[in-house]
């Protein structure tokens, strides 16, 4: 277990209880606490085996920017661990092909030592609700039920990044129609650009991280 540990959760609270539980196991000479998507690179850089114990539900950035990080330093092996992630969001992460390991908040202490005893093994550790959500069905979206079938194709191309003149081309309708449906999306899922339209998108399984990336 000789690899560094990163950490990068910006919660007081469960950041000191982790560094409890490694201090347990003698395990805190290797850890770095970093606080901030510049410092994580960084570490990165110097060490691209790390293992990254990430809260990424309080961290600086975006679904793709924690898969083009991960896709960048591939031997690293990251566990998420949170309480506030999606189940969308985590069966893409957990399809996408990339090292992660999964547990949260909500476990067992034994659950977050396995997952960093494992991690730092080269192995890959899932808890039981991320496993129930990787082989298990997703349940409707209540939001995303509200959009009617057009609404629902606008969102999917403007989640490929495409822009409301590009759709209405496309599609043989007007710019006004697509941006009526743009604006009635917003309303109905209560975002206000297209970062977080994407990023909806994404988390809720509506776009496939590789029609993303491409």
């Amino acid at each position: 277990m000789k690899q560094p540990l990163i950490l990068a959760d910006n919660q007081d609270i469960t950041r000191t209880g982790i560094l409890s539980i490694l201090q347990e196991f003698g395990l805190t000479d290797s850890v770095v606490e970093v606080s901030s998507r510049t410092e994580l690179m960084e570490k990165l850089v110097r060490c691209p085996g790390a293992v990254v114990l990430l809260d990424y539900t309080l961290f600086d950035f975006s679904d793709s920017q924690m898969m083009n990080m991960k896709q960048r330093y591939p031997q690293s092996l990251w566990i998420l661990f949170s309480e506030e992630l999606s189940k969308h969001f985590l069966r893409q992460v957990l399809q996408s092909g990339q090292l992660f390991s999964v547990v949260m908040k909500t476990d067992a202490k034994n659950d977050i030592v396995q997952a960093i005893i494992k991690s730092l093994r080269g192995e890959i550790y899932l808890c039981d609700t991320a496993r129930q959500i990787l082989y298990g069905e997703i349940p409707s979206n209540p939001a995303y039920d509200k959009l009617t079938s057009s609404e629902r194709l606008v969102l999917h191309e403007i989640a490929k990044g495409k822009t409301t003149k590009e759709i209405a081309y496309e599609q043989n309708l007007s710019f006004h129609t697509i941006n009526t449906h743009r604006k009635n999306i917003f309303r109905k899922l209560e975002i206000n650009n297209v970062h977080e339209a994407t990023k909806y998108a994404l988390r809720a399984g509506i776009i496939d991280l590789t029609e993303y990336y491409i």
